[in-house]
Parts: C-alpha cells; sequence; structure tokens
C-alpha cells in the first residue's frame, strides 16, 4: 500500500488508466458521429496517459501543460504511436485533430485528478482524493454512455432512410444534404399512422390517472398518518404488497373479467385498471409527506372552528404542494409509459396508447426507422416535463424527511 501511495506511481497509473478511457470515449464518439472507424490505441493511449500523468505532477498543473500536452497528442497522430486509430480515407487535419481532442481530455481532467498529488509519499487523504476524482471521472463518462448512446442510435436511426440504413445499419451520421426529408419518418408517422390520436389519447388518460390517484391516495394517505383505527399500522406497512405479485400473473385475470363486463378495448377500462397501478405507491409517498407536517397547525385549525376537511383543504394540502407535484408527476411517468395492459386490453387501433401505437411498427413490413422515431416521440414528451419539473420532484419526495 505504501508503494500505492507513491505520487509518481499514482500519477502514472491514473494518468495510463484515464488515457485508455479517453481513448474508447473519443473512439465511440467519433464513430458514431461520423460513421467512419475508429479504435483506440492501447500502446499510443498509454504512452500518453504516462506522459500526463509525469508532466501534471511535475508542473504547476497549468493551462499551458494542458495546451502542451493537447498538441502532443496531434503530433502523435503523426508517428506509429497514434492515441486513437482512425480511417485511412480521413484528411491529416482530421487526423491531428482526433489526437488534440485526446490529448486534451486527457490532460485537462488529470489536471484535476492530480491537483494534490506530490511526487513523494502521499498521506492517505491526498491518495484517496486523487483515486475518487478518477472514479468519479470514470463514472461519468459511463453513466453518460449508458444514457445518451441508445437515445443518439434511436434519434439518428430515426432521420436516416430506408436505402442508407440497408446500406450500412451502423453509419450514424446525419445527411444534411436531405434537407427536411430527413424528418420524414415523422410527417409519415402523424400523417399515415394516426400517431397524433394517440399522444393524445396517451396525454389524457394519463391526466385522468393522476387525478383519479390522487382522489383516493391523498385521504387515504392522511388517514394513515394522521386518524387513529383498527389496522392502521398493518395497512400502512402492507400498502406497496401488490407490488410483489407480478402485473403478468394478474394479466390473465384481468383479461378474463374486462371480456366478460365489456370494459376490453375501451379507454374506460384502461382509465380505470391504471389508478390500481398508481395508487399504493401514491399512499406510500404521500404518508410520510403527511406524517413530516407539523401537527400544531393542523390543531391550531381544530381549535379556531375549522372542520377536519376544511383543515385538510385549507392548511394540509397547500403545505403538502410540493409532494403532490412529485407524486402527480410520477403518476403519470408511470401511465404515460405503461405497457402490459394496453397491448392486453386494447385491440383498436383508434383507441391506443402510444406505447401501444409504437409496438404496431415492430413489424418486418415497417421501416425499421419508424419505430425509431416513434420511440423518440414517446419519450420526448415525458423527457422534457421530467427534466422541467425535476426540481419540484426532488423537494417533494425530501420535504417530509425531516419532520417540521
Amino acid at each position: 500500500m505504501n508503494l500505492l501511495r507513491r505520487g509518481l506511481l499514482t500519477s502514472i497509473v491514473i494518468g495510463i488508466l484515464w488515457a485508455l478511457i479517453i481513448a474508447v470515449t473519443v473512439s465511440v464518439t467519433l464513430s458514431f458521429a461520423t460513421g467512419l472507424s475508429f479504435r483506440p490505441s492501447l500502446n499510443g493511449s498509454s504512452l500518453l496517459g504516462l506522459i500526463c500523468g509525469v508532466l501534471m505532477l511535475y508542473t504547476r498543473r497549468s493551462y499551458t501543460s494542458v495546451a502542451l500536452l493537447s498538441a502532443m497528442g496531434g503530433a502523435m497522430m503523426l508517428t506509429a504511436l497514434f492515441p486513437v486509430y482512425v480511417a485511412p480515407e480521413l484528411s491529416l487535419a482530421m487526423q491531428v485533430s482526433t489526437g488534440i481532442l485526446a490529448g486534451l481530455l486527457t490532460a485537462l481532467p488529470l489536471r484535476i485528478m492530480l491537483r494534490d498529488v506530490i511526487p513523494g509519499v502521499l498521506t492517505r487523504h491526498r491518495f484517496e482524493d486523487a483515486v475518487i476524482c478518477f472514479l468519479t471521472g470514470f463514472g461519468y463518462i459511463v453513466f453518460t454512455a449508458i444514457v445518451l448512446i441508445p437515445f443518439y442510435v434511436m434519434v439518428m436511426t430515426s432521420l436516416k432512410s430506408q436505402q442508407a440504413l440497408l446500406k450500412n445499419p451502423l453509419d450514424f451520421s446525419i445527411d444534411f444534404e436531405r434537407g427536411w426529408d430527413l424528418f420524414r419518418s415523422y410527417s409519415e408517422l402523424f400523417g399515415q399512422f394516426n400517431f397524433g390520436t394517440y399522444l393524445w389519447t396517451s396525454f389524457y388518460v394519463s391526466v385522468l390517472t393522476v387525478i383519479i390517484t390522487l382522489l383516493f391516495s391523498v385521504p387515504g394517505a392522511y388517514a394513515v398518518a394522521r386518524l387513529q383505527f383498527r389496522g392502521r399500522a398493518a395497512f400502512s406497512r402492507t400498502i406497496l404488497l401488490i407490488y410483489m405479485v407480478p402485473m403478468i400473473v394478474l394479466a390473465l385475470p384481468i383479461y378474463i373479467v374486462f371480456s366478460m363486463t365489456g370494459l376490453r378495448n375501451t379507454i374506460f377500462g384502461i382509465v380505470m385498471i391504471y389508478p390500481v397501478t398508481t395508487i399504493p405507491v401514491a399512499l406510500y409517498m404521500l404518508q410520510g409527506y403527511f406524517r413530516g407536517l407539523p401537527e400544531e397547525v393542523e390543531e391550531a385549525g381544530l381549535m379556531d372552528g375549522l372542520s377536519r376537511l376544511k383543515v385538510i383543504w385549507k392548511i394540509t394540502l397547500p403545505l403538502a404542494l410540493p409532494a403532490l407535484v412529485s407524486v402527480s408527476l410520477y403518476v403519470f411517468m408511470i401511465a404515460w409509459n405503461e405497457f402490459l395492459l394496453a397491448f392486453m386490453l386494447l385491440d383498436d387501433p383508434s383507441k391506443f396508447t402510444l406505447t401501444r401505437g409504437v409496438s404496431m411498427l415492430n413489424t418486418s413490413e415497417i421501416p425499421r426507422q419508424h419505430l425509431m422515431a416513434g420511440a423518440v416521440i414517446a419519450t420526448i414528451p415525458i423527457m422534457v416535463l421530467f427534466l422541467s419539473l425535476e426540481r419540484f420532484m426532488t423537494r417533494g419526495l425530501t420535504a417530509g424527511s425531516v419532520k417540521g
């Protein structure tokens, strides 16, 4: 351990590992962006990382060092020790630019990772700080890749023509010469596959699910949090037991009951069954928040002559607004993305939800870019909604964690 905690060895190991990660990242990114062949070079990237680690250790970690190392990455592309292998048909300027990019993305983060590393023996704090910074950077890259690569592939595929997909399915670059024809798949989905109706159906079904869920979960959660009744503790602990039963187990009984009662293939039936899957989690989330609200505020309202219902309406619900917003957003996302029940209960294309409509595109007769365009249409609205209201959701989920 003492050997590992020597500053020189730490800098070299972190530098080499980080350079390898950056070489892989640059290769994958440029391959997706251009459709050409890029791949990391083990020897070249290791050498670049070693030099970056040593130079950052023995300099003041200035931006001059970063610029020098970036230039060195570009210069290495002209030798046999290139950090990233590029396609032969790529121009010399693009090859050098690739090396500069690899050098910059290697040197700049190492400047931060090795900021407290000294040439001699490191204290435990300095050593752990460097390792944690490296693991944090690695985690950011892995998480970003997991999130962005599938979405990027989905979007780029939706913008391709059938001829381009058949020619090279792995080419995810954009042909801007096509102009507005890039969005042909989207226009055909709305013009020929009725996706405007699917969007509207999913929207109002999700809104109705939120309303019904709140109508049942707010009184239920308040009763569990505030009122004393027999079986209260058992009910509070068993709210989420319904999620121990997989929905696929309930699929056949639900299908039979809905078929016998005439609710199958109706929007009314979907609106009835969706809250069954969302009310338990809403009850669980809201009861914890209601318990965190100060009882003294409600007691003061009761002493002023308000009834219990008026206390809930005028005092409790305004205080619980962040929790209500977060629960509503969570329920809306569940209803918007629900697929199994919609697939099982809806057969009439005029009544499809968006997820059911997207699944209809997964056939050999429909071009693959239409399926990807449908997936983008289903993803973008809920992504925008979540990102715009994420701060309210975070506040609602954490506000009740500490009793006021």
